[in-house]
């Protein structure tokens, strides 16, 4: 049996060279289009994380919040010191003196 290839020639090389550059053409779309959807998530990650520690941080004021509340539902001593700090309440008898901040930039002498 003969072997019964045909020649070619440039057309062969030719062929693929073009299939290579379609290759690599396609390749070059893929990237393109990705890519900007790649950033988008890693932005949208770091605003979830970010997003996540605020509600962290949140959810801790509102404890705390809970807590003032509930002491001041139940305990009269929070009341009492409330109103003294807050207010400017006292006992008969007591005298309240208070102390103002001097403005910011202000020289303060000691």
């Amino acid at each position: 049996m003969k072997d019964e290839s045909v020649d070619l020639g440039i057309w062969d090389k030719l062929t693929r060279v073009v299939v290579l550059l379609l290759c690599i053409a396609v390749a070059i779309t893929i990237a393109y289009l990705c890519v900007p959807v790649i950033q988008k998530n890693a932005r949208m990650r770091q605003t979830n994380l970010e997003l996540e520690t605020q509600i962290q941080r949140e959810e801790e004021a509102a404890r705390q919040l809970k807590a003032s509340l509930d002491a001041l539902r139940s305990d009269p001593r929070a009341v009492e010191r409330l109103a003294r700090e807050k207010l400017g309440y006292a006992k008969p008898g007591e005298v309240v003196i208070r102390f103002q901040e001097p403005p910011p930039g202000a020289l303060v002498r000691p």
